[in-house]
């Protein structure tokens, strides 16, 4: 319990240090992290996690800071209070988009009041209440969790392959979309010739099914297709289809002058869509909501805008500023 509570405390000093920054700056850091640059460094460092996983080398600390860890007192040995504490701060980085919605809308008040404590406390609480559940394992919960052994290294390599799709997913927003279906082609097909080697039935079916799918990905990568969730658009949409899906039309406007004269010339009510290519949402209303044929008539009525923010430059700092978007 008391390791896991370091562990925890580590992670709420990391939340609270991110309350603090987002008080203090009040800006937007998530556009600034969606520099193509910055996503493919990231994108390389999950490639070299994954390349670690699957064994090909260990990452691992100097063993003269290991030891300064690893501590032996007494004739037994600490399990290293500051790895521990280390591992609970890195955390921070991995859970975080587990809690994406209740996170963004407290960084959202955090900015917009600009209290560096309130924004400290405001996520020390929220990391608090996430490390509940290890503190009850802890507690001695943990006697139900599966016991160490050889399925950890497969379990291991899979985690490997995850690593190489968030590597993908990463540099989704920033590549040639049909460049991106290829290598999720890759991943799919690389992935069902690594499961052949489980025998096991379920492992097969699976493995199977995989397959399919990066063949389904790589068809639809050839056809030109875009949306990985639907790589076979092309064959299955007729001409009438598509011409529906592309009855929204969106008038772009890039600064508050145009937004007015829009507004001033319309006689409709209007909608405004703030937009960004590195956004994973804008691209789903794009793909799904935007195409869902109720939505379609529903928005009929109205004058539809799209404010295009990828550049974040200060006539969209200034858009965004109007509305109160974060």
């Amino acid at each position: 319990f008391f390791f896991f509570f370091i562990y925890v405390l580590a992670m709420s000093v990391a939340y609270t240090i991110a309350g603090v920054i987002a008080g203090i700056f009040g800006a937007n850091l998530q556009a600034s992290l969606q520099n193509p640059y910055v996503l493919v460094a990231f994108s390389l460092i999950f490639v070299a996690l994954a390349f670690s996983m699957f064994g090909y080398f260990e990452i691992r600390l100097p063993s003269a800071i290991q030891t300064k860890i690893n501590k032996t007192t007494e004739g037994k040995e600490k399990q290293g209070v500051l790895g521990i504490a280390i591992m609970g701060f890195l955390s921070a980085l991995i859970v975080g988009p587990c809690v994406a919605p209740p996170l963004a809308g407290a960084l959202v008040y955090i900015g917009q009041t600009g209290d560096a404590i309130l924004g400290g406390i405001a996520l020390f609480v929220m990391s608090l209440g996430m490390g509940v559940p290890l503190l009850i394992i802890g507690a001695g919960a943990g006697k139900f969790m599966p016991k160490p052994g050889g399925w950890m290294e497969s379990v291991t390599k899979i985690f490997g392959l995850i690593m190489l799709g968030v590597a993908i997913w990463l540099l989704d927003r920033v590549i040639n979309p049909t460049v991106a279906i290829y290598l999720w082609a890759f991943l799919l097909l690389g992935t069902a010739i690594y499961l052949r080697v489980y025998k096991h039935i379920i492992s097969q079916l699976i493995s199977t099914v995989i397959f399919i799918f990066g063949v389904i990905m790589i068809v639809g990568a050839v056809s030109g297709a875009t949306n990985p969730l639907k790589p076979l658009d092309k064959f299955i949409n007729n001409g009438v289809s598509s011409v529906k899906q592309d009855e929204l039309k969106f008038t772009k406007i890039q600064n508050i002058t145009q937004l007015e004269d829009a507004i001033s010339k319309s006689s409709k009510p209007v909608i405004l869509d703030f937009w960004a290519t590195w956004c994973v949402s804008c691209k789903e209303l794009d793909e799904i909501t935007f195409k869902d044929p109720e939505v379609i008539k529903k928005l009929q009525n109205f004058t539809l805008l799209k404010a295009d923010v990828t550049q974040n430059s200060d006539e969209d700092k200034a858009l965004q500023k109007r509305f109160g978007i974060v």
